[in-house]
């Protein structure tokens, strides 16, 4: 017979949220049931308004060394002692029923005990220690600071404010030292500075502005939102400074991209006669990695061992960090080998270091003898590959990883993993990821929203990037700015410009990427003057100051519209000098419009910056060609034989059916090469029944035979790539490419007649932009 035990506790209010309480007990359960796991099992059932159930004559006994002693007739004290011994919040939920039932909540020093365990203790649960709160008749100032606190450090930092907001209302006391410092820990989650600032100047407003303790989390505010002057501001006037001032102020600089002023504060610390201590030298050493100084790194390694530190793993990961970022792998390897102690951020920081520096076969070494392979270990290597124009071997690691059990994709693996698919063309793959992302019920924020539609942009699926872009709830600068991006790709300036319309309506302030991107689509579609307009408005009106690329745009714009007397004098009339990629963009004007004088200036100009740009070689032999003057394509091809002048593979990739095919030039490497080659064959007849002929002032952009014939420019990779696409693919299937450099106007040319001729959809991306080859005629209008 079973015996529930239910107690009425009339005079005081139940809080919606207690947990009734019904201890059962049963000839059939008592033998595997001691009344601790009975109460806890029971505390999970679903509460009743008015009652609780609580059986207050059991005792509760210790198991497997949980609680200890009893609970029966307990008093305070006892009690305060047993909250301190909770080891999760089902023992907690034991002790507050106790407290109910015997009216110890109704103690406010008692109740304020129970909130702290629930809103700040190794077993806390917010929700529950919110619940707690509001049923305290008068919480004191304690328990607002405790939640105010609690919050602060959850991943909900905006309740901080929200509480304190009640809190100023609600409460008779007005707050006190204790509750800015855990306002201003908020703050600096969000960081949010307008809100930091304000509370600053309540701190100023109460007489707290001496208090060293709230001093410091200002510093600490200010340091984290990005105001590392406003950080030195109050440091400089404190009437008094610890070490964890210091250290404070030394970070701050660290963390807002001044490490010089980090390193110099480090050394006045030493002057003042303040003992540094493990944070000290972790903020020191994270201003060395910063600043990429090795040598002044080394020093404070020396420093640290010469100076008695204990042997310690956050400092240890933190010198290790520090040598990886300066590049110094001999040095992270043996401090690595002689650590005692290291844990996943230890293994990852040198796995990140030699995969960064392209050591793949020792990062997959490293990799391969981790004991546990968690996300970041597995980020850093997919991040590097991808990152180091490896895509293929970056889509590889992703997709062992979805086997691994120990780790599963993040926002970071998907985004490199999206960048890397974007890079291949691999539109299946990439497709394949967005399906996860919805089937896991990811975010789909800023970044990874922009990573999804700059891929199936750049495979060559614009109505999935709209429809990507245009389920963003929210979009802020960044997704219109890659929206604006995509349509600049496309060649679709009149578009681009009225996302730029939308975007102004939106209230979305513009920034130098938005520019960029703006003027790039201007640049596509022969928009001179509206592309001139927006560059004059730049900094009068948005206040954005012109940086080089932006300059480089105006020049491209002018030059592809063949003003290129104008894009000289813009170059002549620039307030800063002109870069590589300034002299790089009026070549290439050059080369499009046959202009051999500015042509060889700017050739001049471009090898003084960088002698080695193969570029310049290629696009001068392309001017030469295109007038025909033979002997000066000769001597500069032989000129950069002998300069040794490394040039970039020049490749053209497809995806058939989720497989990445790629072609080099004259590629017979594939295993249908020769169904390829005869699939070639088959269209130069047709070609020349109509009677094509090739562009011959092309053979110099990617042959590498010094017999310059004709048929050299039947096995651009490219072409390679349309005929494994002809023999493989559906017909009712469009056919995607993507290459590395600027496509030339041969295969332009090829491109399409095959669309013409085979009935076909082409879609090839190069370095540039996209081009969609469709019943004779190419979507850039011949305008590229």
């Amino acid at each position: 017979m079973e015996l529930v035990t239910v107690l009425q506790l009339p005079q005081q209010p139940t809080p919606s949220f207690a947990i009734d309480f019904g201890v059962r007990f049963s000839s059939s359960s008592t033998t595997n049931s001691s009344p601790l796991r009975v109460m806890c099992s029971a505390l999970s059932t679903p509460s009743s308004l008015g009652q609780i159930a609580l059986n207050c004559t059991e005792v509760v006994k210790s198991e497997k060394g949980n609680l200890v002693e009893t609970v029966e007739s307990s008093q305070s004290t006892s009690l305060l002692d047993l909250i301190d011994q909770c080891k999760n919040t089902m023992q907690l939920k034991q002790i507050h029923a106790h407290m109910l039932r015997t009216s110890l909540f109704c103690d406010q020093y008692t109740a304020s005990k129970l909130l702290t365990a629930y809103a700040i203790s190794s077993c806390s649960c917010l929700i529950y220690a919110k619940n707690v709160f509001d049923q305290i008749p008068q919480p004191n100032l304690y328990c607002w600071n405790t939640l105010i606190r609690g919050y602060a450090s959850s991943s909900d930092p905006t309740q901080s404010f929200l509480i304190f907001l009640h809190m100023l209302h609600s409460c008779s006391e007005f707050p006190n030292k204790f509750t800015f410092p855990f306002l201003f820990k908020a703050a600096s989650q969000l960081k949010v500075l307008h809100i930091g600032k304000v509370l600053h100047g309540m701190v100023i407003k109460a007489s707290l502005d001496s208090d060293l303790f709230i001093l410091n989390s200002l510093i600490n505010f200010y340091g984290s939102s990005g105001a590392p002057d406003l950080a030195h501001k109050v440091f400089t006037n404190m009437p008094g400074k610890d070490v964890v001032s210091w250290n404070a102020m030394i970070n701050a600089f660290a963390l807002g991209g001044l490490p010089e002023k980090a390193l110099l504060l480090f050394q006045e610390m030493e002057t003042k006669d303040v003992t540094p201590n493990v944070i000290t030298m972790v903020s020191v050493l994270s201003a060395c990695a910063k600043k990429f100084d090795l040598d002044f790194g080394r020093w404070i390694c020396s420093y640290i061992e010469n100076n008695g530190f204990a042997e310690n793993l956050i400092l240890n990961n933190a010198m290790l960090d520090m040598y990886v970022k300066c590049g110094s792998m001999n040095d992270a390897k043996d401090l690595f080998n002689k650590m005692i102690d290291k844990d996943i951020v230890s293994w990852t920081t040198i796995l990140d270091g030699h995969a960064k520096l392209g050591n793949y076969d020792e990062a997959h070494c490293i990799f391969d003898a981790m004991p546990h392979k968690g996300t970041s270990a597995w980020n850093a290597l997919i991040s590097a590959y991808e990152q180091n124009g490896k895509p293929r071997e970056a889509l590889t690691l992703f997709y062992e990883m979805q086997l691994s059990k120990d780790a599963k994709p993040d926002e970071i693996t998907l985004i490199c993993a999206l960048c890397a698919c974007a890079q291949l063309g691999a539109i299946d793959f990439g497709h394949w990821i967005h399906v996860y992302i919805k089937k896991h019920d990811i975010n789909l924020n800023s970044h990874l929203a922009t990573s999804l539609l700059d891929m199936y942009a750049k495979c060559g699926d614009l109505d999935k990037a709209m429809a990507v872009f245009q389920s963003v709830e929210r979009k802020d600068v960044y997704v219109w700015s890659a929206m604006i991006a995509v349509m600049a790709m496309y060649g679709r300036g009149k578009a681009a410009l009225d996302l730029f319309s939308s975007m102004l309506e939106y209230n979305i302030k513009p920034n130098a990427v938005t520019f960029t991107n703006i003027l790039c689509a201007c640049n596509h579609a022969g928009l001179v003057n509206e592309g001139e307009q927006l560059f004059k408005q730049m900094e009068p009106v948005y206040g954005i100051v012109p940086q080089i690329h932006h300059y480089v745009c105006i020049i491209d714009i002018f030059g592809r519209a063949g003003l290129l007397e104008k894009a000289a004098s813009f170059i002549e009339k620039m307030p800063i000098p002109p870069t590589a990629a300034v002299w790089g963009a009026f070549l290439g004007a050059c080369s499009r419009h046959g202009n051999v004088e500015l042509a060889e200036l700017a050739y001049q100009k471009l090898l003084q910056l960088e002698p080695c740009n193969h570029g310049a070689f290629v696009l001068l032999s392309n001017i030469y060609a295109k007038a025909g003057n033979w002997e000066k394509v000769s001597n500069l091809r032989k000129l950069m034989r002998d300069s040794d002048v490394k040039k970039e593979p020049w490749c053209s990739s497809i995806d058939v059916n989720g497989i990445v095919h790629e072609f080099l030039v004259g590629d017979n490497s594939h295993p249908f090469s020769q169904k390829i080659y005869l699939k070639l064959d088959e269209i130069s007849e047709k070609f020349m029944s109509i009677g094509y002929k090739p562009d011959m002032s092309n053979l110099l952009q990617l042959s590498e035979e010094d017999n310059l014939t004709e048929q050299s420019l039947n096995v651009h990779s490219e072409k390679l790539a349309i005929a494994f696409g002809l023999i493989s693919t559906a017909s009712s299937q469009p056919i995607r490419i993507v290459k590395n450099i600027r496509i030339c106007g041969d295969c332009h040319a090829f491109a399409k007649l095959i669309s013409q001729l085979y009935d076909r959809d082409i879609l090839l991306r190069d370095r540039y932009r996209f081009h969609h080859f469709k019943g004779g005629k190419c979507s850039c209008l011949d305008y590229w």
